[in-house]
């Protein structure tokens, strides 16, 4: 199961956690269209969240985290993620929680490694006789003269 407990920790498919301690939230001024509203009022949410010191993961799991999202880190580490799809404050918080949710549930699921599948006989067996019988139709075009 995955959600938020009652604490505010963030918890993961998988037995991981995000500690709510671990997460830092700013508020700021969103931008765009809307009159009043968004000239005074901070709704858009940033999130950040250290990845590369976290104690939320286990440390095989942290490794393929950091690995996986190695391209939307900085440069130390912090993941970030900017809200600001809604009006209100509360729901982009809630957004951005679930888009990291989303995100790290994502970067820790083990890839099964692809196991290469052969020919069957009956497909091998078919091909053979796809190519005897378009060599045979090529040797039927050969005009054959007797110069001896």
């Amino acid at each position: 199961m995955a959600g938020e407990d009652r604490e505010g920790d963030l918890l993961l498919t998988g037995g991981h956690c995000i500690p709510e301690s671990e997460l830092v939230e700013q508020a700021s001024r969103s931008g765009g269209p809307g009159g009043q509203h968004v000239n005074t009022s901070s709704t858009r949410v940033t999130l950040r969240w250290n990845l590369r010191e976290t104690c939320g993961l286990r440390p095989e799991a942290r490794a393929r985290a950091l690995e996986r999202l190695a391209r939307r880190l900085t440069r130390d580490g912090e993941l970030v993620i900017h809200a600001d799809r809604h009006r209100s404050r509360h729901r982009n918080r809630q957004d951005a929680r679930e888009r990291l949710r989303l995100l790290v549930e994502a970067a820790l699921v083990v890839q099964t490694p692809r196991r290469p599948t052969r020919p069957t006989r009956a497909s091998k067996t078919r091909r053979l006789d796809a190519k005897r019988r378009h060599g045979d139709t090529k040797q039927r075009r050969v005009v054959r003269t007797d110069d001896d």
